[in-house]
């Protein structure tokens, strides 16, 4: 069983716990006292435990505020429209593709002569190789200056070196959560307003239970449930 790799540390927490230390020796140095090295050691963890909980609650109201949370109960149709709204108030014409033969690309976006194919992933999983190998082909097939994959989600390591070595931009998760929070309050439906303008009949999954979600293939829209890829049952839409 290959082991999990250990959570790298956020940078800033390190520079922090090692500035506790510096000023805990540093104290004791100077004032040769332990008593006095102890209450500047606790003074410092409740300064860092204020810094960390302002940092969560920023953090939060950044997620809050790009409705990052309604964007994940999405479905694969809904996530492309919401995406349109999103280019063309960045000044992009877009173009929403056909449901079916879209040749890779669920967007077209254009601007001053530069046309950029786009897939997008609605996804509770990471995107894989396959979103970066069909937006590498619609990049030719459009004529595409660029290719962009967009998600809510991560990628894998491989989906990542295939976009490396073909130059295509991966837009993760908090990618998208900062394009949105950069935009201008109100210039952008809300994701709940996309939803709501363009709703899906909900559809359950009869090997898991789970929630069927609207998508695109080669043939056209179908429903996959929402467990991939643990759960691979499909529906006609």
């Amino acid at each position: 069983m290959a082991k999990r790799r250990k959570q790298q540390q956020d940078p800033i927490d390190a520079l922090l716990q090692l500035g506790i230390l510096a000023a805990f020796f540093i104290t004791f140095i100077v004032t040769k006292s332990f008593i006095a090295s102890i209450v500047v050691l606790f003074i410092c963890i409740g300064v860092l435990f204020a810094i960390m909980l302002a940092r969560k609650m920023a953090a939060e109201e950044r997620l809050k505020k790009s409705g990052i949370a309604d964007i994940d109960k999405m479905d694969g149709i809904q996530f492309e429209q919401y995406l349109g709204h999103l280019f063309k108030a960045r000044g992009y014409q877009v173009q929403v593709t056909q449901a079916s033969g879209d040749f890779g690309a669920d967007l077209l976006i254009e601007k001053e002569g530069t046309r950029i194919a786009i897939q997008a992933k609605r996804y509770s999983s990471s995107v894989g190789l396959k979103a970066v190998q069909e937006v590498a082909a619609a990049k030719a097939h459009y004529q595409a200056a660029e290719a962009w994959v967009i998600t809510n989600s991560k990628y894998t390591e491989q989906a990542k070196q295939l976009a490396s070595s073909n130059g295509i931009k991966l837009f993760s998760r908090n990618d998208l959560v900062d394009m949105i929070v950069q935009m201008n309050p109100g210039s952008v439906p809300s994701a709940k307003q996309v939803i709501a303008e363009n709703p899906t009949e909900t559809k359950l999954c009869g090997r898991c239970g789970k929630n069927m979600v609207l998508r695109k293939g080669p043939k056209g829209p179908f429903y996959g449930c929402s467990g991939f890829p643990k759960c691979r049952n499909i529906a006609k839409a």
